[in-house]
Formats: structure tokens, sequence, C-alpha cells
């Protein structure tokens, strides 16, 4: 059901929004036996993660690349119900010095910025003797130093750091640079995870799939929080900023957004060798991404999205500072004493949630909102 459609009489359980972690307990409370309604604000399901064809039948994911990873067999058991897979495993190349070379850094990294042949021992060798131990960890820059040292973390962190997020590495917490390992062999995968790929026929069938459920009702385009009248039900689930549910009591709480410029190359058979490139220099976009790296989709032309960071704009990625985590930590005992609501997701916790993370994250809430629609 979409915008326009009557919606159902009081359902059990109310979703507000669409993406992974609301169509992913939107199901399986669905399956349970209870009535769902699921409303978004926007004017399509998907969230984040929502792909389409653009003018030229190229498969784009709207609001930047999202790649499928995980080690969990339930997460892969969960979705593989609602998609078929294409393997793929992501590399990025970053843009040092004009050459593009592997990242995360590994041994031919070095091999290329240095001039040097190292071998894996010797690479192992030249880590360990640029490191810079300061202890305990205690921001992204104290990662970063202990990893690679000083100055493969000039070149390739910092200026990356300070246009993504708009601050210094001595500014943010550990959590963000740990997500970025170093490596001595000539592995150049993005990720290292058992399972890589991307859903056969894109992200948004999926669910579309998920949603697809006679106890399910969907309406988009519709701001739940403008009309809370819509939140009639024995219970709620909001993945939205958990600051604006509370209409910023606490003070609002800062969001990292990008704004994508998409673009399509007609008579160019491939524009990048990688399906990412980072940029950790002086330009204003972080990374561009070719998508038929991504898609696999034979096509005459290729199309690509460039990201340039920005305040303002759709709330994408929280910012972890402990300033930030404080202020979420308010909210949060809010949250903790609700008995109707549930708060689930990126936006309502407050954290960075790769996709596998943000289904796990739902099936766990997903049991506690049963339980509390099965004891009445």
């Amino acid at each position: 059901m979409r915008r326009g459609a009557a919606q159902m009489s009081t359902p059990d359980l109310v979703v507000v929004g669409a993406g992974f972690s609301g169509c992913t307990l939107a199901r399986i409370v669905a399956e349970a036996g209870h009535r769902v309604h699921v409303v978004e604000r926007r004017e399509h399901i998907g969230g984040n993660a929502y792909d389409e064809l653009d003018a030229h039948g190229v498969r784009i994911h709207r609001y930047g690349p999202h790649i499928f990873h995980t080690n969990a067999e339930r997460i892969v058991e969960f979705l593989s119900r609602f998609t078929a897979w294409r393997p793929y495993q992501h590399r990025v190349r970053a843009m040092v010095r004009g050459r593009l070379v592997p990242f995360p850094i590994n041994r031919t990294t070095l091999n290329l910025v240095y001039g040097l042949d190292l071998d894996e021992a010797g690479a192992r060798r030249f880590l360990a003797a640029a490191a810079i131990d300061r202890g305990e960890p205690r921001t992204s820059e104290d990662v970063v130093l202990a990893r690679v040292g000083a100055e493969l973390c000039d070149l390739l962190f910092r200026g990356y750091t300070r246009k993504q997020w708009g601050l210094e590495l001595s500014d943010l917490a550990p959590s963000v640079a740990a997500r970025i390992g170093a490596r001595a062999s000539d592995d150049d995968r993005y990720f290292t995870d058992r399972f890589q790929c991307m859903p056969a026929e894109g992200y948004t069938p999926v669910f579309a799939r998920m949603l697809a459920h006679p106890a399910i009702t969907v309406e988009t385009g519709v701001d739940a929080l403008a009309d809370r009248a819509r939140l009639d039900a024995r219970h709620c689930v909001y993945t939205g900023p958990i600051d604006a549910w509370y209409g910023g009591r606490f003070g609002a709480l800062p969001y990292r957004s990008i704004r994508f410029e998409h673009a399509h190359q007609k008579d160019v058979a491939q524009f990048q060798p990688v399906g990412t490139v980072n940029f950790p220099g002086d330009e204003p976009y972080t990374r561009i991404t070719e998508f038929r790296h991504l898609t696999g989709q034979p096509h005459e032309g290729t199309s690509i999205v460039r990201e340039i960071p920005c305040d303002g704009g759709e709330p994408l990625y929280p910012v972890p500072r402990p300033a930030n985590a404080a202020i979420y930590q308010r909210y949060r005992a809010l949250a903790d004493a609700e008995t109707r609501v549930t708060f689930v997701g990126r936006l309502a916790q407050y954290r960075y949630y790769n996709m596998d993370q943000a289904v796990a994250a739902a099936m766990t809430a997903a049991r506690r909102v049963i339980e509390r629609l099965a004891a009445g």
C-alpha cells in the first residue's frame, strides 16, 4: 500500500522508516502473526540503500555505494529469502602523489608510495618501524599512527577525514579509524568477510519482497513525526534520528551528510579500474564510485557518483565524538524508559551500522517487540 491509500484498521505495530532496520523488523513481526504498518518519509522504500536504473539504464545507488559483506550466516540466510546474489569483492584505490595505490594499505601500497621492493616480511618490518604507539587509543589519530605511522597517516587519512567529517583525526573516536586496517600481504580487498556479494537484481527489489506480506501495509511520502496520529498502534518502532523524536530536547545531535553528484560517461567503457577511488587530497570530493563494477551490468557507457561531504542535508552519518555520545546518552535514557516505542537503526541508536549490523540489530529488536505484543 502506498501514499493515498487507506490505512488498515489500527495495526499492532507501526514502523517508522523503510530501510534495512524497518523492513527487517516489519517482516519478522508480521510473520509472527501481527499486523504491521510501515510509514516512510521519502517517496520510496529502501532507505539509503535504495537503488534504481538511471536515465541510461545503469543501476545506481542514489545515496552512494552500498556493498554487502558479513560473516554472519543467519544474516545471509534471512536475506537470501528475498534475493539471489552476485559475488563481488570490493576494491578501493586512493589517489596519492598522482597515482592510484591500494587502500587499505598493503604491501603493494608501500612499494608504490616509497619505490621499494618489499616482500611480505619486509612490509611487516616497515609498518612496525613506522608505527607510533601512544598507548591506549583515545582518538582515531592514535589508531592510525599506531598502525602506519605519521607519513602514511598524512598521505591517506588526514585529508580524507577533514573532508568526510569536517574534523581532525584527533577529534574523532577511535572506532572510526579502527574499521580500516593495514596489511603486509598483497590482499587488496576492502573487506575480508567470508560473505561478500551484491543482490543480483539490486537492493530495492529486496525491500519490496520483504514488505510483500499480507499483514504489512506501507505508506511512503509521509512524515510520521509531523502527523503523530499515524503512530496509533499497540507499539511503535522508530528508525529515524532519536533527537528528532524528542524534539531536540537536549540539543541537536550532529550528523554528517553527503552531496551526491551523479554523472554518466557516454563513450567510456570503464571510468576507473576499481569500484571506488578515494581522494585524500585537495579535491572537494572524498571518493568516486563507478557502479558497473558493483552491479556487473554489461552496458554502453558508465555511470559514476562523486561524494562531497557537507553539514545539513539528509542525516547520514552520526558523528562519533565523546561530546556527542554524552548528548545521545541523555536521549537514550528517555528511550529506555519507553514501553510503547522501540528505537533501532543507525540514526535511532546514533551509531554507525553496516548493513548486516542493521539487520542483526533489527532481528534482536523484533524479538523484543514480539514479546511485548504477546504480553499485551
